[in-house]
């Protein structure tokens, strides 16, 4: 999860909303990537959606068998739904997501029997840390924000 925080910072010092993953197999970095959509005007540009075409690409397979991801906040319903397609065999994750999260906080996708693969899930890994970068991105946001600054938003 370190490593996905590493990604993390990078995708907030580029401008991105700071979400870090890194796919790894028997202890072995494959992957590991940073949210992008804003650069690569590309709404699936999700950290982890990066880092499966990554690992898929490196491996020359487009099923990660085996494989752990790594990600800061909990997956959206978009890339719940790439986990299961590279049938990747662990999920594990920083903290939730309330308002978008598909692992745990508004659906239970990769636990879902009615699909046909199950990923192992664990959530809360460094969730402090994962939280922070998030909160303190957005903070520092509504405080540089000259729309909110212009409304008399922002709360000193």
């Amino acid at each position: 999860m370190s490593l996905a925080l590493e990604e993390a910072r990078l995708a907030a010092s580029e401008g991105e909303v700071p979400i870090g993953a890194v796919i790894v197999r028997e202890n072995e970095v494959i992957a590991r990537s940073h949210n992008m959509p804003v650069d690569r005007h590309d709404p699936t540009a999700h950290a982890e959606i990066l880092a499966i075409r990554e690992a898929a690409e490196k491996m020359k397979n487009y099923r990660l068998t085996g494989m752990t991801l790594y990600v800061t906040l909990e997956p959206c319903i978009m890339c719940a739904g790439a986990i299961l397609q590279a049938r990747l065999k662990r999920l594990v994750y920083g903290t939730g997501d309330p308002k978008g999260g598909a692992v745990d906080s508004l659906y239970r996708l990769l636990q879902d029997s009615r699909l046909n693969h199950f990923v192992e899930v664990t959530g809360g890994v460094l969730q402090a840390s994962c939280a922070e970068i998030l909160s303190g991105f957005f903070r520092e946001k509504r405080v540089t924000s000259p729309l909110l600054k212009s409304e008399g938003q922002v709360k000193s």
